[in-house]
């Protein structure tokens, strides 16, 4: 059993680091941090789907995203609602391929758009992740 699969003790983020493997979730973690003040809250969840330990990021009471923990990489989870979606539809242009691609072919339910972005390295979809956060966070402060 990994430490992401093991329920009986909640581990710290170096664990969680550890088990990633990759300096790029470090980086991601420290950047929540800095640019948006977002500490990671670790979190059990037992829905079969992703069943194991993950990682949320929230301001203003509001989830900006949650890190879905894989060997070697990471599974960004950012939800585009309503309130995003004219925003993040007036950047496609700018954000990167895949990342277009992520969206347009992510189907819509209930003015939601689940975005399941796996991150590898410190590169434009990384980055572009950043832009859909900005995004979020934006909508937060204003009904904060």
């Amino acid at each position: 059993m990994t430490v992401v699969e093991d329920d009986t003790r909640c581990p710290s983020i170096d664990e969680l680091s550890a088990y990633v493997a990759n300096p790029v979730f470090s980086l991601f973690c420290n950047e929540m941090e800095r640019r948006y003040g977002a500490a990671p809250l670790i979190s059990f969840s037992s829905c079969s789907w992703e069943r194991g330990w993950n990682v949320k990021f929230r301001k203003a009471g509001r989830s900006l995203c949650t890190v879905y923990l894989r060997e070697g990489f990471f599974t960004v989870l950012v939800v585009i609602g309503e309130k995003e979606r004219s925003d993040v539809e007036s950047i496609l242009p700018q954000l990167p391929l895949r990342l277009r691609e992520i969206y347009l072919n992510t189907p819509s339910g209930n003015g939601q758009r689940w975005l399941m972005i796996d991150v590898e390295d410190e590169d434009e979809l990384y980055r572009g992740v950043f832009s859909l956060l900005d995004i979020r966070r934006k909508k937060c402060s204003r009904n904060a």
